[in-house]
């Protein structure tokens, strides 16, 4: 087993000892569970502890903002036109938001006939703790148990990973981009495929997931995989999958640019180069009297720095392209600045590096560093959805 990887992917150090794969299956699904339940129980407590004294229930916090445009479309489906304010201006709808998460939360709502606003958290949980389980089964495969282990907890407990709880799609997104990622590198062409598929369905970040698959095809194919047709077939419906959305909107709406006008008009959310971004960071740090838009700004510098140690560290190439793609789609973007810590949730590669270094640590350190990162990051989190008085 350790000769096949090291033929297939020279670029991963793979561990001398036994491989995780080995071990029991229960280890597979038991830590990155625990590790996720302890988190939520954590992040929980904290929005509890947090709230204002408004009258407003955790399950309020939890179901603010974006929940209520998941709710409608996974009730009602999706609208067949433009939506237009009292002022006959644009304004956003349901069709900005992609298929995956509706389609789990009406799922989650025929099997439990719950109401659609406890289907709608009860489909977030369940698909963070796919996030879990995928994401520790991604670091164990290309590296060990250990760096899986660590993995899954700075992805679980980083800043906003309080979308985990929420009723938002980053869960869902990460549960399959993980996975796909991990079909690519252990050459299950097929299943790759799909989960790609699935991905590029849930958010738009679902093009860096179909380029890094291109690239794994691409890296499998040079190296003689045969038969040659499931990688490419692998490839090939990932990246169809944002574009068929793209076109299945502008049909229902009757202009091609429709997805882009809605989420411009609703969101503000334009593809502007990093313009914005670097706007922003530069006015927080030189005279912002708002510590949650410095804070934003210095996490922004830290996932630059994060991908800058991802490209001199010896990462499977097709993982480093996913994290540099989807960090661009994310910095590259306009829109509302107190949205950056969220939207980089599903940019867990860039936590690759610095889960190998705790994994290859001693416990006396790694715990410690893990235990800090934990209480910063769901406190931040919690933060941000109770006091802070903006969307995220």
């Amino acid at each position: 087993m350790t000769d096949d990887l090291l033929a297939r992917h020279p670029e991963v150090v793979v561990p001398t000892e036994p491989s995780a794969r080995r071990r029991r299956p229960v280890r597979w699904l038991a830590v990155p569970l625990s590790i996720y339940a302890a988190s939520r129980v954590v992040q929980l407590a904290l929005i509890a502890w947090l709230l204002p004294p408004d009258g407003t229930t955790v399950n309020d916090r939890l179901m603010q903002w974006d929940a209520g445009w998941y709710v409608e479309v996974a009730r009602h489906g999706y609208p067949h036109r433009y939506s237009y304010g009292p002022d006959g201006q644009l304004v956003g709808n349901g069709l900005a938001f992609l298929p995956g998460y509706p389609l789990l939360v009406r799922v989650v709502h025929e099997i439990t006939r719950l109401d659609y606003r406890t289907a709608t958290l009860l489909a977030a949980f369940l698909a963070g703790a796919g996030a879990a389980v995928a994401v520790y089964a991604l670091g164990a495969h290309l590296y060990d148990a250990r760096v899986g282990a660590c993995l899954a907890a700075l992805f679980c407990a980083q800043p906003m990973s309080a979308t985990l709880s929420m009723a938002y799609s980053e869960g869902l997104f990460v549960a399959f981009a993980a996975g796909a990622l991990l079909a690519g590198f252990r050459r299950a062409w097929l299943t790759a495929g799909g989960l790609g598929l699935a991905a590029a369905l849930t958010r738009p970040t679902g093009a860096a997931v179909a380029v890094a698959l291109a690239l794994a095809a691409v890296m499998a194919l040079r190296a003689g995989e045969r038969p040659r047709w499931r990688p490419i077939a692998a490839a090939l419906v990932a990246l169809a999958a944002l574009p068929a959305y793209l076109a299945w909107v502008g049909l229902r709406v009757g202009t091609w640019h429709a997805w882009f006008d809605i989420q411009t008009a609703g969101w503000g959310s334009t593809f502007d180069g990093g313009s914005a971004t670097v706007s922003f960071v530069t006015r927080a740090l030189r005279g912002s009297d708002e510590w949650v838009a410095v804070s934003v700004a210095l996490l922004v510098i830290a996932s630059v720095v994060a991908a800058v140690v991802a490209l001199t560290t010896r990462v499977w190439p097709p993982l480093v392209a996913y994290g540099l793609l989807a960090l661009v789609l994310v910095l590259g973007q306009g829109g509302y600045y107190h949205s950056k810590p969220r939207l980089l949730v599903p940019v867990f590669t860039l936590l690759v590096p610095a889960a190998v270094v705790l994994g290859r640590a001693r416990a006396r350190t790694a715990v410690p560093v893990l235990v800090g990162w934990a209480a910063f990051g769901l406190w931040y989190g919690a933060y941000l959805i109770t006091v802070w008085r903006y969307a995220i």
